[in-house]
């Protein structure tokens, strides 16, 4: 499957402006939207010298009403064949206000885009839909907890949603990357991480030809992901007894 028309939420940097890069080609037309209009003109530009059409769209996905009226407009002006709810935010250390953000930005923001495009997509019969979840959707190991119930949330809502439109022509992707190179990593999760570090082009072509295929789902890098699959599949009572000594462990470690 290829893609002419193509919508890409929180495209300004890290993995949406991969994701853009990996799809720009002559012939095709990408809506981009982000918050920031210096760092999406600028990838726009990037896209733009591979042969695409490059159509900057300036959104604040936590503003509903605004987002879900501009995002449908996009759609019946560009009839997407494809459409990746990639905006998404995250912190290493979560305080409330930072905690409504979060979940008004990957929840929220991922319903208005999804709502907007959906009943277009419908209507014409085709169509594919990216969600981008995390690893952290499965099994959490004390990190932000909004973070992680946003993106479980997301992974949920995906593969119900495959559910309802596999009938309608429709075809819904769930992505889980565990962690990408991305501004959005932390110090502290990348002093612990980096060595995991996927870069964000490879995940950008992993998850490009997932889309391509229509797979339910796609989780990476592999061995992460195993991890967390067995974590979520034990007793909670037995993986957090574990989690605990391997944290006091390694605090022990740190002070010798």
């Amino acid at each position: 499957m290829s893609f002419r028309s193509i919508l890409i939420t929180g495209a300004s940097s890290g993995l949406g402006a991969a994701l853009a890069q990996a799809l720009a080609a002559p012939d095709v037309t990408l809506v981009l939207v982000g918050r920031n209009p210096e760092r999406l003109t600028a990838v726009c530009e990037t896209c733009q010298l591979k042969g695409a059409t490059a159509v900057p769209l300036v959104l604040d996905l936590t503003d509903q009403t605004a987002s879900l009226a501009r995002l449908t407009e996009a759609d019946a002006t560009y009839e997407f064949d494809l459409a990746i709810a990639n905006a998404g935010v995250a912190y290493g250390k979560e305080t409330p206000e930072l905690a409504r953000t979060t979940t008004a930005t990957n929840v929220m923001g991922v319903l208005s885009t999804i709502q907007a495009v959906e009943p277009g997509m419908v209507a014409r019969g085709s169509g594919q839909i990216g969600l981008i979840s995390s690893l952290a959707a499965f099994r959490t190991l004390g990190g932000p907890a909004a973070y992680a119930a946003s993106k479980a949330w997301v992974r949920l809502f995906g593969e119900a949603l495959r559910g309802r439109l596999a009938k309608k022509g429709v075809g819904v992707s769930v992505i889980c990357p565990g962690f990408v190179d991305t501004p959005m990593v932390d110090d502290r999760t990348r002093a612990h991480f980096g060595h995991a570090l996927m870069p964000a082009d490879r995940a950008a072509a992993k998850i490009v030809t997932a889309l391509a295929k229509n797979h339910a789902r796609l989780s990476f890098p592999t061995g992460f992901s195993l991890r967390t699959w067995l974590l979520a599949a034990l007793p909670a009572w037995w993986t957090d007894r574990k989690l605990r000594r391997a944290a006091r462990k390694a605090a022990k470690q740190k002070d010798l």
